[in-house]
């Protein structure tokens, strides 16, 4: 009988699109913070985060003002946040720039949030899952709104080792925060 090595450990990649942002005038893309909405919704990111039981050993985070503020706000509902690194190349990148990234993370780290942007999340997540969980995909290429998350499983001894068409696309899901009273 020949041994066969063990495919590696399962890995999470869970994608966080930032949340709603603001378009104030005068006020450069890379800066503009998150709405009303946005402050709203990235704690319920947060939150249904905690819930899935998917919360990272690391983040990864763009440098966009929207970005920075929605994983403050979603890191902000757990116990303890993991380390979360922010990485200038995830601004504007594309999927193929966002898996270089994602290349480079330790084989120790099981779990990795990405907090980023579109079109480039949805793209990564449309090229890296192979199969879904009830009808997952299909939501992902309907729409991958502002704080959509996106859950890829896989087995691998490393990061580097995720391509595209391996992963099992997990969960797709869209948390919304409770407007209060008098906001808009």
């Amino acid at each position: 009988m020949i041994a066969r090595p063990a495919p590696g450990p399962l890995r999470r990649l869970v994608v966080l699109r930032h949340a709603k942002s603001a378009w104030p005038d005068g006020v450069a893309d890379h800066e503009r913070p998150l709405a009303p909405r946005g402050l709203r919704d990235a704690p319920a990111a947060g939150r249904a985060l905690a819930e899935a039981d998917c919360l990272p050993d690391l983040a990864l985070c763009s440098t966009a003002l929207r970005a920075r503020q929605t994983w403050e706000l979603a890191s902000a509902q757990w116990g303890t946040p993991p380390p979360v690194r922010r990485d200038p190349r995830l601004y504007g990148a594309d999927a193929t720039e966002l898996l270089d990234v994602v290349h480079e993370v330790s084989a120790e780290v099981e779990t990795l949030l990405l907090v980023g942007h579109n079109p480039g999340l949805e793209e990564l997540v449309l090229d890296l899952a192979g199969e879904d969980l009830d009808g997952a995909l299909d939501e992902v290429r309907a729409k991958f709104p502002t704080s959509a998350i996106a859950v890829l499983a896989w087995h691998g001894p490393d990061w580097d080792a995720l391509v595209p068409g391996t992963a099992l696309l997990t969960t797709m899901l869209v948390p919304r925060g409770a407007k209060g009273h008098g906001k808009k």
